[in-house]
């Protein structure tokens, strides 16, 4: 249990977090909290990562808050910092992945869900197992579940707690890409490779439009995507086509090419 509880592996444009207290199933207390949010806003500021793999330690995912390590704070201010993470989560500017083995239990599904994408081993285990505990939903839960499943599914995994398997969960379309555990390396690493080849900018715009887009009317859905093509063909969207009609491949760097000359 002793050394760090969130850990970074850096391998070119991407790189791979890992929840580290393989001892309780990567159960994150208050400091793997704190950790974790730390390490996603080092890594948002980082130009040189591109695209960002979460997973665990040890063969599990993550089994939620240990509530076994609750301290002395108050619960309030013990939920800022673990409502913090979530939001570190949400908001990561970068292509961001859930690589998910063995256990993804209560705060650590929700974990995953607020990633981009999920890609699971068919052998994996998730559950909203707070009712089990005594507990509501948290980590955003009861936000993120109604959006991807509706209000009656929703209801159901969180109020009784089942234990679903990877088949279940990509049924219910909790996991974007389903593999055998043998193959979930190498599909998490083909995508997040795939994903830090595109152009950041407009993948970052596109995320965000697709997360706001169901409160909004059309209009403004309109509207949003007119603001963000505008930021697009002043980034990476000239090169794109240029590469278009020459027959080559763009090469997306995201920089802002308006006004970029020496300022007199």
């Amino acid at each position: 249990m002793s050394g760090p509880s969130v850990l970074i592996a850096r391998d070119g444009a991407v790189t791979t977090v890992t929840l580290s207290r393989p001892g309780r199933r990567n159960a994150l207390d208050l400091d793997g909290w704190r950790a974790l949010t730390a390490v996603l806003a080092e890594l948002a500021d980082d130009a040189t990562v591109r695209a960002v793999i979460l997973t665990g330690a040890g063969g599990d995912f993550c089994s939620g808050s240990d509530l076994g390590r609750r301290g002395d704070d108050h619960p309030i201010s013990r939920m800022r910092h673990i409502n913090a993470a979530a939001l570190a989560l949400a908001e990561f500017p970068k292509p961001l992945i859930a690589k998910v083995e063995g256990y993804a239990f209560g705060a650590g599904w929700n974990i995953a869900l607020l990633c981009d994408l999920v890609v699971a081993s068919r052998t994996a285990k998730f559950s909203q197992v707070f009712a089990k505990r005594g507990l509501s939903v948290d980590f955003g839960g009861s936000w993120l579940l109604p959006r991807l499943v509706g209000l009656h599914q929703a209801k159901r995994l969180v109020m009784l707690a089942e234990v679903l398997d990877g088949e279940q969960a990509h049924a219910l379309g909790l996991v974007s890409e389903l593999t055998a555990p043998e193959d979930l390396d190498e599909a998490a690493a083909d995508l997040a490779r795939r994903l830090a080849a595109g152009p950041p900018m407009a993948l970052h715009l596109s995320a965000r439009l697709l997360e706001q887009g169901s409160s909004l009317s059309l209009r403004e859905a309109l509207e949003n995507e007119a603001r963000s093509q505008a930021v697009n063909f002043a980034t990476d969207a000239p090169d794109a086509v240029r590469a278009f009609t020459e027959k080559r491949a763009p090469a997306f760097d995201g920089a802002w090419i308006v006004g970029a000359g020496p300022v007199d």
